[in-house]
């Protein structure tokens, strides 16, 4: 045996080691398997989503002046006219995603493929330059949508996000539209930006840096735990729409029970009532 091929299987080896270190191919880009997509920085690549989770937006009460306004500005960008990035704050489980993803089905269930909905988790936010880098070429429509966006101390990733929804020299494509959901008007704790104004030089100036991430959105609304006569009329409208009345159960009664057990009373909640009402008498709560 000579010296090559006693060197072959260490050169297989090797061969087979760099193959595994190699990249992946980059994956094949088709908008027309989904309306809806989730970006993945890490291997920067748009997963389809089949079944997206929403609720029809008929089925949304006690936010009608904010979904006339969302809709509105979905409905112009979707039919390439000028529209304003949003941003959607107030108490937790009032309809700020649901809105979102309600007016986007909204919309494609009048004009099938008008609008692409890209979903950002917030730990992707600094990704978001190479997305709309992969986005501007493309002729569609794009809805960017990050829920529960907020910034905490020694988090600089807004200034990431401040950049792309105004600034940089390219600025904004105007085929992509941001839409953002937060607990926070401001996107930062209260204690954030008070801890900013008492360690500063300049506070004001301090303050004003990271305040101004949220005037970055043309669009704002604001969403508030509903009364109890709207929270009835959500757990009604559902009820309805999945038929769900039974005359051995008084369901206005148990839904009001079922507030005062989680000490709150917000669209989440009555969700979380129907699909235990739905449980108990078991029946399917399709969405589709």
């Amino acid at each position: 045996m000579d010296k090559l091929d006693q060197l072959l299987p260490t050169l297989d080896r090797i061969a087979d080691a760099l193959e595994r270190l190699a990249p992946p191919p980059p994956r094949t880009l088709d908008l027309n398997t989904s309306d809806a997509f989730v970006w993945h920085a890490d291997g920067e690549w748009l997963e389809p989503i089949v079944k997206i989770n929403r609720v029809e937006l008929q089925l949304l009460k006690g936010i009608n002046r904010q979904t006339d306004l969302l809709f509105e500005n979905t409905r112009r960008f979707a039919d390439r006219f000028p529209a304003n990035n949003a941003l959607l704050w107030g108490a937790r489980g009032t309809g700020k995603s649901s809105l979102v993803k309600a007016v986007h089905g909204e919309i494609n269930s009048k004009s099938a493929g008008a609008l692409v909905l890209v979903e950002i988790h917030r730990e992707d936010i600094p990704s978001l330059p190479k997305l709309l880098s992969t986005l501007r070429t493309i002729k569609k429509q794009f809805l960017l949508f990050c829920d529960d966006l907020s910034f905490d101390a020694q988090d600089d990733t807004y200034k990431s996000l401040k950049g792309v929804l105004e600034g940089g020299i390219e600025g904004r494509p105007e085929n992509v539209l941001f839409y953002a959901t937060s607990n926070r008007r401001h996107l930062m704790a209260r204690d954030m930006i008070e801890n900013e104004r008492s360690t500063a030089i300049h506070t004001s100036e301090a303050v004003e840096e990271k305040v101004s991430l949220s005037d970055r959105f043309g669009l704002w609304l604001g969403f508030h735990n509903c009364d109890q006569d709207t929270y009835l009329a959500i757990i009604d409208g559902y009820v309805q729409r999945f038929g769900l009345s039974d005359p051995s159960i008084d369901i206005r009664a148990e839904a009001v029970e079922w507030t005062v057990t989680r000490g709150s009373r917000s669209g989440r909640v009555a969700w979380q009532y129907v699909q235990d009402l739905a449980g108990r008498l078991g029946k399917r709560l399709d969405l589709s």
